[in-house]
């Protein structure tokens, strides 16, 4: 309790007071900005600073006049879901020249604006920090021509500049992600899935060129999530005979009756050494059992001449060598637009926040930084430091050092890339490693959205290992019944972009069924068991660890993998299917509020799934700019609702006039969601009217979101090769015996790494009555909900402010 009070006392003392901040995005659009400038605005104005959009990016800078306006806590109402940036972006040559900066640092000066928030990609953050460096000669400038005088020098001696990234690219080192980059994988695989559907009644190949200029991030993680039979990047070009490999991959596919192939191609692709792409000496094979080949190809792909690699160079190479009926499709804007994705407003509202706590501990020697994602955690980067990595990056790739143009990129570049090569291509049987070893897979609890990406993955990478795979139908039900056959390469085709559990999930215990599954694993010869699924699957694993003193059967290795909506797994910050319900709550968020766009005053009481855990609600609240959240683990009483109430009444008086409230299906046994939707309606008798929504299932349905197939597909990828070194550790005199705690283990994302953790350790890291984690790290974004809606709050900045090297960004392997 001491260090909350501490914690608290020292967010009140970064006052904004007398300080000026402006915002401002920058180059290319790119969907969340809006949900960035939003976070400023409001985090700053809520710190007590004044707070000034800056219009139509560094050209707003240089001109001046109504282009600088200061924002009020209103005029960011109902940005939250706009896609683009409202306060307009532009590329400005005259910012480059000094006499440009000179007018900019002019208008800043006027208005005493020495804090500045910028949100753009690597040519704008540069800009800005440019701008930094030669601040202190501008303003001895001013005074020179006697545009300001030396008291209004001295007290905006000091510019202070923080960035973020805004870019549909991912091209900026230091981060994980940058703001837009989710929002714009939704756009390219609501393409894709479209595609797929129309194109299963002809044998087509389709051609997709993605954005990216000169990063591949769109098409390889656009390659993963669709399940892309070939992908061109700039950062891996293919190496010489590729035509011919690529033909015979997609000839090979179609024979074996598989309805649908993927290629994905940069926008500009080359080649390594500069010589044009031929279709010559390509075999001829028409085999056409496979109905749909797509091909992606990302801008700014290679091939291994460093040549350009296009749309139409594919299309004329597969029609010339393989016949095959051709279509491109080249996304464009597309990829640009639309509402941006609840990742995209959760990072941007996070890093807005994070921003403005930057700037207020701004110091004169403090380098500009720029605020980045690692792993789960929001941290503070040299801004600088990260430019020249990013511009490294380009320098590896015209020097052909392609391997260290992928290292330079970064972790998550580099575990894609890795994890696309384990799934591209089907080895002949006389290529695998001879291995004995049996795996079965299966899932358990409720479906969850990622479920199918993260089985296909995990068979695919176990036949790569050389293992022979098993699916377990209907969970440990299906276990202990039997229902446990063989699955091939082919037979997972076309699972990533497929919702709830194809394998079939029950959420039956093994406890009760111990020695029908002990016979099931030696019917079978099952050496490993990767389970996929939600708290039954901890639960189950839990069980057969236990059992093993008992049963020498399961003496074998067995991990969990976690997917479930409720995103409740001990050891995991993030469970495959969570985002996905995130944006079904989200979108269906946006359009309630939008249906109340004509009707003045009304509340929206809306429900949402999770059993005893508030994620869905907290985090769905934040990316759908709720004004209150009821949760289980925040326990809350009738005056919290009365002063809900009287906040929502406030807020009515103003220009805002709808209001949105969540509550998680279990957070009070007695204030029900009737109960509130009441509540509030005879409360707000003659302010506001309300209306209820109960999401319900929705939420475990649709297809799975670019986040979770990618997430699902990498985690049971790690999962499948942690098996296959326990296999080998645990194989002596001819057989299998693992009865250690680390082989009995649960995968998770911990902060900034994938971890391995005995289920055993977890036990008391875990509320089994309520079936959550005892420590829950969404918890600490609850504040930040509740500051956006202007709400008085105490926010714990513990693991803020320290600015960290990009050195330090690449985490070691945690086994």
């Amino acid at each position: 309790m001491a260090k909350r009070q501490d914690t608290k006392k020292f967010f009140e003392n970064l006052s904004g007071a007398g300080k000026s901040i402006g915002v401002l995005t920058s180059g290319g659009d790119a969907q969340g900005m809006n949900a960035a400038v939003r976070a400023v605005v409001r985090m700053g104005i809520y710190v007590g600073a004044k707070v000034y959009f800056v219009h139509e990016g560094y050209q707003g800078m240089v001109d001046g006049g109504d282009n600088i306006e200061e924002a009020s806590w209103e005029s960011v109402s109902s940005m939250l879901q706009v896609g683009g940036t409202v306060i307009g972006s532009a590329r400005c040559k005259e910012f480059r020249s000094h006499e440009g900066r000179l007018k900019a640092a002019h208008h800043l000066v006027q208005r005493d604006i020495t804090n500045l928030c910028v949100i753009g990609g690597d040519g704008s953050l540069t800009g800005a920090n440019l701008f930094r460096e030669e601040w202190s000669g501008l303003l001895e400038e001013l005074v020179q021509q006697g545009l300001i005088d030396e008291k209004a020098a001295q007290n905006n001696s000091e510019l202070h500049i923080v960035g973020m990234v805004g870019s549909i690219d991912n091209d900026f080192c230091g981060t994980d992600m940058t703001i837009g980059t989710d929002s714009a994988l939704h756009r390219i695989i609501e393409v894709v899935d479209a595609i797929m559907t129309t194109a299963q009644s002809h044998q087509r190949t389709f051609v997709l060129e993605v954005m990216g200029r000169h990063c591949g991030y769109l098409a390889l993680v656009s390659a993963l999530a669709c399940g892309a039979d070939w992908v061109l990047i700039p950062e891996m070009p293919p190496e010489d005979g590729w035509e011919e490999q690529m033909c015979q991959k997609l000839s090979e596919s179609r024979s074996r009756g598989s309805r649908l192939n993927i290629i994905i191609v940069a926008e500009g692709a080359i080649d390594r050494q500069g010589k044009a792409i031929t279709v010559n000496n390509v075999k001829d094979n028409r085999a056409d059992k496979k109905r749909l080949n797509i091909i992606i190809v990302a801008e700014g792909a290679i091939d291994s001449h460093n040549k350009p690699i296009t749309t139409d160079h594919i299309k004329e190479l597969v029609v010339s060598c393989l016949g095959f009926d051709t279509r491109v499709t080249i996304l464009g804007h597309v990829q640009r637009g639309g509402t941006p994705s609840a990742f995209d407003r959760i990072l941007a509202s996070r890093m807005g926040v994070e921003a403005v706590l930057a700037l207020l501990e701004a110091s004169a020697s403090t380098p500009a930084c720029v605020v980045s994602l690692c792993g789960n955690q929001a941290v503070r980067l040299p801004l600088m430091e990260c430019v020249q990595m990013t511009q490294d990056v380009q320098k590896a790739m015209d020097e052909k050092n392609f391997e260290e143009a992928v290292r330079l990129r970064g972790r998550s570049f580099e575990n894609n890339l890795n994890t696309y090569k384990l799934l591209s291509y089907r080895k002949a049987d006389s290529e695998l490693p001879n291995s004995s070893f049996n795996v079965a897979v299966l899932n358990v609890g409720a479906p969850a959205a990622g479920m199918n990406a993260a089985v296909r993955s995990a068979v695919r990478v176990g036949i790569t290992e050389g293992h022979k795979m098993f699916a377990v139908n209907d969970g440990f039900e299906g276990f202990y019944k039997g229902q446990i056959k063989e699955i091939k390469w082919g037979d997972v085709g076309g699972w990533t972009g497929q919702g709830g559990s194809i394998l079939g999930t029950k959420r039956t215990l093994p406890a009760k069924h111990l020695d029908k599954i002990a016979e099931q694993i030696r019917i079978h010869n099952i050496n490993a068991l990767l389970v996929i699924g939600g708290f039954e699957a901890f639960l189950g694993v839990m069980e057969l660890s236990a059992a093993r003193e008992k049963y020498n059967e399961f003496c074998v290795p067995m991990v969990m993998v976690p997917a479930t909506v409720s995103n409740n797994i001990p050891g995991s910050d993030l469970s495959i299917g969570a985002d996905t319900a995130l944006n079904a709550i989200t979108d269906t968020c946006d359009r309630i509020k939008q249906s109340a766009s004509g009707t003045k005053r009304r509340v929206f009481i809306i429900e949402t799934m999770g059993g005893y855990c508030g994620y869905l609600a907290s985090v769905g609240g934040l990316a759908a700019g709720a004004d209150a959240v009821y949760i289980y683990e925040e326990p809350f009483d009738i005056r919290d609702l009365q002063s809900n109430v009287e906040h929502l009444t406030e807020k009515m008086k103003t220009g805002i006039q709808r209001g949105l409230v969540l509550r998680n299906e279990n957070s009070n046994e007695n204030f029900t969601t009737d109960f509130i939707y009441q509540l509030y309606s005879e409360e707000g008798k003659g302010v506001f009217d309300c209306r209820k929504n109960v999401l319900g299932h929705m939420q475990q349905g649709g297809a799975p979101s670019p986040f979770d197939r990618n997430f699902g597909t990498k985690i049971a990828a790690k999962a499948i090769q942690w098996i296959s070194r326990k296999l080998k550790e645990s194989y002596k005199e001819g057989k299998v015996f693992a009865n250690t705690e680390d082989t009995a283990c649960l995968l998770g994302m911990r902060r900034r790494a994938m971890v391995f953790q005995p289920v055993v350790q977890l036990k008391d890291q875990t509320d089994f009555v309520h079936r959550i984690p005892k420590e829950q790290w969404w918890l600490k974004l609850r504040p930040l909900m509740k500051i956006l809606a202007k709400y008085k709050t105490s926010y714990d900045v513990s693991d803020s402010g320290q600015l960290e090297h990009v050195t330090r960004v690449r985490p070691k392997k945690v086994d």
